[in-house]
This record gives C-alpha cells, structure tokens and sequence, in this order.
C-alpha cells in the first residue's frame, strides 16, 4: 500500500499523537510542553493555514526532541507535505542557523509554521518567567532567526 492509497490521519488523530509523544516533557518555564505544540497549531491556523501545516505544527518539535522517529514519521498515514514540514523544521546536531532557515525557506509550507512557533516561543507572558540571562539569550536566537527568514515587525501570536 502506498502513501496515497492510505487515509491520512485527522488532525484530531494528529494531535493526540503529539500530545502522547510529548506527555512527559516540559518546557523551559516547567509548562507542559503540549501547551506550546498547541499555542503553535493555533497560531498556523490564525494564519490561514491549511490541515498539513496544522498537523506539522503539531510535530514540529517531535523528531528533534525524539519523542517520535523519523522513521514513524516516514511511515505515517500523513500527506508528503506535512512530513517535508515537519522535517524541515527539525534542527540538526551542530547546524548552522543559516542552515536550518535555508531549509525552512527552500520547503513550501514551512515558514508560515515556523512564524508561529517563534511567535509562541517570544511570547513576553512566557519569557519573563525565565531567568534574566536566560530570557536574554532566547529573545536574541529568536530575534536572529526572525531576520534570517525574513519576517519583519513584530512577533505577534
């Protein structure tokens, strides 16, 4: 059977993936980190996402963070588009910031999810529970990663 004979997962059969793949983690602040996956999936569809960036939006972080394998990835009932996204977006050991943006940009689809993850991630209401150094040094990678993808003016959720 190949991709396209399978039905894709819903985006409720998504989400709980998500949420059960990350049920253990939290974030920097100690938030459940399913709140951030959440905040994100919310985000892309405020943006006028479509159901693959949603669903990438959900697993945005759960091959970097090994919550779900690649290879899972590869082998689930999910479009190419949400997969080419979701991988996209995964950070590699010791890639350069250049790297991982040109990739976000060469992938169709991806920036839009990657916006709202740094929009959720700079959040002000979720860094001035970090510590100061802390919250210095996420708001200038944010900041960074903003202009190497070209999005300009404010985060904005």
């Amino acid at each position: 059977m190949t991709e396209t004979d399978r039905t894709p997962l819903s985006l409720t059969a998504v989400e709980a993936i998500a949420r059960a793949a990350h049920a253990a983690q939290t974030d920097k602040a100690g938030r459940p980190y399913t709140e951030h996956l959440q905040a994100v999936a919310e985000g892309v569809h405020a943006r006028g996402g479509d159901d693959a960036q949603i669903a990438a939006a959900w697993l945005h972080d759960a091959v970097e963070d090994a919550a779900l394998t690649e290879q899972w990835l590869e082998e689930a009932a999910l479009s190419r588009r949400t997969k080419d996204i979701v991988l996209a977006l995964t950070k590699r050991p010791g890639e350069p910031p250049e790297t991982y943006a040109a990739r976000i940009l060469a992938t169709e689809g991806a920036l839009l999810v990657k916006e709202a993850d740094l929009a959720h991630n700079a959040n002000p209401a979720r860094l001035a529970v970090l510590d100061e150094s802390t919250r210095k040094r996420l708001t200038e990678k944010y900041a960074r990663m903003r202009a190497l993808l070209g999005l300009v003016g404010p985060f904005g959720e």
